[in-house]
């Protein structure tokens, strides 16, 4: 019978594999392992640091890699914060991971210990493995095997019994992180043109007028990439402009852009692309703001005093993407 016989979901009392719930697991996960919300299975220090870490609540994927088991996965959650003990260090400092492990024997191959009460398990744990290298990243770099998730790695110093919280490198990777992007445009708005140069650095003004978008940040963003382009600006008063442009959001801004245009006796146009990455904080996620294209002329009017325009051969980009990333958010 080269099938397994009953697949998910038959009806008439049919007994279906744990193989076929872990393919659903596995379905349900697109094949991806690691935690479910970005603030879950957090690893922190004891409130009174001593010689435990706390974990968060939470929930997480975790595949299986027992032999065989290909396309399955584990299902697991934390509803009450775990406290586990770590091991003192002697003369020298060591490195510890923090992970959590499904210990199932029942799956071909594994050689787990059975639970007393097979009803209840349990059969996924908090485990500390101790002595790893200290650019140790993931459990599978140490123990290839384990059906298992790295949470973080405790970096211990030597004659250490008090973990506190700078010891602790947060590792958590999100199953399925979200994304999401948004892009809008200006194009050839500026029947008089708008100028950028005669406001001076550090003051900022929106450039070109109009380069301004309500954006909502998603709830669950913590951190943005934002790409802007200032395309066919014009240079036409004979004189070298010099000066700075950049993307905000609320409060967060990008890094600054430079633009350096020589004047050659003739108007020319030039495009630019700016922004970077921003980070969300929390007071920010579920709310509307302005985004918001701005630039200045320098502060040092001997790099030049022309200025660049926005007219009708001109156009603005705005792209930003909100990304999902558990260690953006930890404490």
């Amino acid at each position: 019978m080269p099938w397994d016989s009953v697949p998910w979901f038959t009806e008439g009392g049919a007994e279906h594999s744990s193989e076929v719930a872990r393919l659903l697991a596995y379905a349900a996960f697109a094949g991806a392992e690691g935690i479910i919300g970005n603030s879950d299975l957090q690893v922190r220090a004891l409130s009174t640091p001593g010689s435990s870490v706390q974990v968060t609540t939470g929930a997480c994927a975790i595949l299986n890699r027992a032999a065989g088991a290909a396309y399955q996965a584990y299902a697991a959650r934390l509803p009450s914060a775990d406290t586990v003990n770590v091991a003192a260090t002697g003369a020298s400092g060591r490195s510890d991971l923090v992970i959590a492990r499904i210990e199932n024997p029942y799956s071909f191959g594994e050689t787990w210990n059975q639970p007393a009460d097979p009803a209840v398990g349990p059969y996924v744990f908090t485990r500390i493995v101790s002595g790893v290298p200290n650019t140790t990243k993931r459990v599978k770099q140490v123990r290839p095997g384990d059906s298992a998730i790295t949470l973080a790695r405790i970096d211990i110093p030597a004659n250490t019994s008090t973990i506190t919280q700078s010891m602790i490198k947060d590792l958590r990777e999100m199953a399925n992180p979200r994304r999401r992007r948004v892009v809008r445009a200006l194009r050839g708005t500026w029947e008089t043109p708008d100028e950028v140069g005669n406001t001076r650095y550090p003051s900022w003004e929106e450039f070109p007028n109009g380069a301004r978008w309500d954006i909502e940040v998603p709830e669950w963003a913590t951190r943005a990439t934002i790409i802007a382009t200032w395309a066919g600006l014009d240079q036409r008063n004979a004189k070298d402009s010099y000066g700075h442009l950049r993307a905000v959001l609320g409060s967060q801004a990008t890094a600054i852009t430079n633009f350096n245009c020589d004047w050659v006796g003739s108007a020319q146009r030039f495009t630019f692309i700016g922004g970077g990455d921003i980070s969300i904080p929390s007071s920010m996620r579920g709310n509307v703001y302005d985004l918001v294209l701005q630039g200045c002329g320098a502060q040092d009017t001997s790099l030049g005093t022309g200025v660049l325009e926005a007219d009708g051969g001109a156009s603005v980009f705005a792209d930003i993407e909100f990304v999902e990333d558990p260690t953006e958010d930890a404490i």
